[in-house]
């Protein structure tokens, strides 16, 4: 099987890609990461990229653009450049313009420490905990226009102990997303999807 190319784009630490290219390496999950891109230029996923041999690793410094449409549109660029079938969004904390979106609809996948549409934003894991429920988990999602909106491709669940905290519940919550979003690039490779509104499909269909 041919392997799809993939985008990712990261803020921090670069966990997730590190699980992809992991999983990559091992035969696991039929992807190619040709490119990292992060708004940080001290971002540890572009040192992690770099190490892995990454054929493009940019840091793009949004202060350098006029606005948030040119840096996005200087990135998909890019994107495009190195041939990308997908665009993993793996701890990238900048949201994306409208412009972006349309330019890869239906090619953008993000990962969210919730089990959507539960605790949207960027402090679910502490919503989470705050609001007392039980039960938590992971959601890899089509991106689209309304902030952790898009489809739901896959999610799993992590239970909340009674001892957690941020901490601890962020460390499980991480684990569960090593494992997760690489094996749903897997099978949106192997065997594709469609959408039916916004339902997805699974399998590839004539």
């Amino acid at each position: 099987m041919k392997k799809a190319r993939i985008a990712v784009l990261a803020s921090g630490k670069g966990s997730n890609l590190k699980a992809i290219l992991d999983a990559a390496g091992s035969g696991q999950c039929p992807v190619e990461v040709a490119l990292v891109a992060s708004d940080k230029a001290d971002a540890g996923a572009l040192k992690i990229a770099e190490a892995a041999g990454v054929e493009t690793v940019l840091a793009l410094n949004p202060k350098e653009f006029p606005s948030r449409s040119a840096f996005d549109s200087a990135c998909g660029d890019s994107i495009d450049a190195a041939g990308c079938d997908w665009i993993v969004l793996a701890g990238y904390m900048r949201i994306l313009s409208g412009e972006f979106i349309a330019r890869f609809r239906d090619r953008i996948i993000n990962i969210h420490p919730s089990l959507l549409p539960a605790f949207v934003g960027a402090h679910a894991v502490s919503d989470a905990l705050a609001y007392g429920v039980r039960f938590t988990g992971v959601t890899v999602h089509l991106v689209d226009e309304i902030l952790d909106g898009g489809s739901i491709l896959a999610q799993a669940v992590v239970e909340i102990r009674d001892d957690d905290c941020e901490e601890s519940l962020h460390q499980r919550i991480h684990a569960v997303e090593h494992q997760i979003y690489p094996a749903t690039l897997a099978r949106m490779v192997q065997d594709g999807f469609s959408l039916n509104g916004r339902i997805v499909v699974w399998g590839r269909h004539a």
